[in-house]
């Protein structure tokens, strides 16, 4: 089993290498659920990193229906991180209905080639998943990241199950959403080839402006408590 963190910060991305972990999924913000990083971030990352990185393109926080300009923003994006050498992309684009927009996500999947393809927790807004993972499968994305249709992944488990075994050998389904030490076992029990979690502690800060959103970054240490719980035999 390959462990992914959804690192929110270059610290939480030099966390998640020192813990040992399989890939790193790049945002930032993840209070609105991640947007996009910066060039800075971008840059930076591509530099110091060496284990592999997945980048999310979602220009903004809301929905994920997206007007023509803000389909280019995304375009650029990909295009950037192609440059930078990044291992892949993390994506997705849906209609005004939660059913998957086919067209430009397609568009988005070949734009990024050669990179990896992951279409993001959009996924859980669709109303049909199985017939929408067997399209995402056709249209060729190399993973689905899901936590099952609930608030976290354990609580979506049984859909999880049955994603996987629709999906076979031909997608891989990424579980991800309150995965921690105390319930990984039961996606390692459950045959899951990956996982994706933040893995996240809160920092402390005396300074807090505009709201109340706390600021959190990758633990070393639980990354590598989950590991020991994933890698043993």
């Amino acid at each position: 089993m390959r462990l992914e963190i959804c690192a929110n910060s270059y610290q939480s991305a030099v966390n998640a290498q020192m813990g040992g972990a399989d890939r790193i999924e790049l945002c930032s913000e993840l209070a609105v659920g991640g947007v996009t990083p910066s060039y800075g971030l971008l840059k930076k990352i591509a530099k110091e990193i060496t284990i592999p990185v997945n980048v999310l393109i979602r220009p903004r926080s809301g929905d994920f229906c997206y007007s023509d300009t803000e389909f280019e923003q995304m375009q650029l994006d990909i295009q950037f991180c192609i440059e930078l050498g990044f291992n892949g992309i993390v994506s997705g684009i849906l209609n005004l209905d939660n059913t998957i927009d086919f067209e430009r996500t397609r568009e988005l999947i070949e734009l990024s080639k050669p990179l990896s393809f992951t279409f993001h927790r959009a996924f859980d807004c669709v109303t049909n998943p199985k017939e929408s993972v067997k399209k995402l499968i056709d249209l060729g994305v190399d993973r689905v990241l899901t936590s099952g249709f609930q608030s976290k992944a354990i609580e979506g488990i049984e859909v999880l199950k049955e994603l996987q075994k629709q999906a076979k050998d031909n997608s891989i389904i990424l579980p991800g959403s309150g995965i921690n030490p105390s319930n990984v076992q039961l996606f390692k029990k459950a045959g899951f080839k990956e996982i994706h979690t933040s893995a996240s502690k809160q920092i402390a800060t005396s300074n807090v402006f505009f709201d109340n959103t706390k600021q959190t970054v990758s633990s070393v240490e639980t990354i590598q408590e989950i590991l020991k719980i994933i890698k043993n035999a």
